[in-house]
């Protein structure tokens, strides 16, 4: 659990840094030049990430169990993936209108996704994990949400066909990863 944490702490706290020190990132940027901000933000995230899950791998075996979920609570999390799969690919398609009205929707499918696995997981080490991504989005969403006010940002409307081809690629990759990938990549099959 020790080393989830430290994992968790370097990938999100570089992920909050414009959260709860923006002057300081600010000028760290200012300082060293963008380029080398970008790469040492990308090189502290990999490092980060690469520890937890690591961490996440060896502590789940050793996992004291909190609550034990109900089966069905499974199959609502695979659902509440499906529109995580969506609000992430609406991140990236232009012109659709889910990013139009969220304005940030790869948070909102980070709250979205450790929502779901929270309900679906009971022990110690996912409470850890999930809760601690579900806290990170909600806190990111609110302030860029602000950020957006305070700059009086505008997002424009999205159009009907950007929005489909979100929708149809998001349940694409949902049905990959439930019925294949999942199972692959973390070890645990979704619905078996």
């Amino acid at each position: 659990m020790f080393l989830l944490s430290c994992g968790l702490l370097v990938f999100l706290g570089v992920h909050s840094l414009r959260i709860f020190a923006p002057e300081w990132r600010l000028r760290m940027v200012i300082k060293h030049g963008r380029g080398v901000w970008k790469g040492a933000y990308s090189v502290l995230s990999l490092v980060g990430f690469a520890l937890l899950c690591w961490a996440y791998g060896n502590a789940r075996q050793q996992a004291v169990v909190l609550w034990s979920p109900p089966h069905g609570m499974r199959h609502l999390t695979a659902l509440l993936m499906l529109f995580s799969w969506m609000l992430l690919l609406a991140a990236y398609v232009p012109g659709n209108i889910i990013k139009a009205r969220v304005h940030h929707p790869m948070l909102l499918a980070v709250n979205v996704w450790a929502l779901a696995h929270l309900l679906a997981n009971g022990t110690s080490v996912q409470v850890l994990l999930f809760g601690s991504f579900f806290l990170w989005s909600v806190a990111c969403f609110i302030s860029v949400r602000q950020r957006d006010r305070v700059d009086g940002t505008v997002y424009p409307a999205g159009r009907i066909s950007p929005t489909a081809l979100t929708v149809v690629l998001g349940g694409v990759v949902w049905a990959g990863v439930t019925r294949y990938l999942h199972q692959m990549l973390i070890g645990v099959p979704i619905f078996g």
